[in-house]
């Protein structure tokens, strides 16, 4: 019986994700596999790729034969060098640590009930105030600049005649 150690797909339409299988040949190539040793994940950034070395060393020193896919990814990981008995390849990228969700609550909440420093981005703020005090104190705060072409809200909303017939609820 001939061994080959090659991808089985799964996942959805335009999202492969792979798992590395060792599977007889005559197989279909989504079929029955023989054992997992491995999944690859091509959309990822950079790309999943997680090898049970040990196992994979056992069936290529059997005599399984890896797709030319499989050979691929086996030389990025370094099994199939080791596998030959060549140097091995430079080291694959990592992707960054994802920062603990629950820390930056934590940060935020205690920046925003005053306990703890905050951020550093407000305090760049608070310098350029704290360059220009008189210029602050000149000028009235505002949420937001003043358009010539848009008029003032509140003095619309006082000499407007109930436009939305709020007082047609009274009634």
């Amino acid at each position: 019986m001939a061994v080959k150690i090659r991808l089985l797909r799964m996942g959805k339409i335009r999202n492969p994700q792979y798992r590395i299988v060792v599977a007889d040949s005559r197989t279909k190539r989504d079929g029955r596999a023989i054992e997992y040793v491995g999944i690859y994940q091509p959309k990822h950034d950079p790309s999943l790729i997680e090898v049970k070395s040990e196992r994979v060393q056992y069936w290529l020193s059997v005599g399984a034969q890896p797709s030319e896919a499989v050979q691929r990814i086996l030389e990025k990981t370094g099994d199939w060098q080791k596998f030959k008995g060549l140097p091995a390849p430079p080291p694959l990228l990592v992707a960054p640590e994802k920062a603990s969700r629950q820390a930056a609550y934590e940060a935020e909440a205690k920046a925003a009930a005053g306990v703890a420093e905050t951020p550093a981005k407000p305090a760049k703020k608070a310098t350029k105030v704290a360059a220009a005090p008189e210029a602050a104190a000149a000028k009235p705060a505002q949420t937001k600049a003043a358009d010539p072409a848009e008029p003032n809200r509140e003095a619309v909303a006082e000499t407007a005649e109930d436009p939305a017939g709020a007082g047609a609820d009274a009634s």
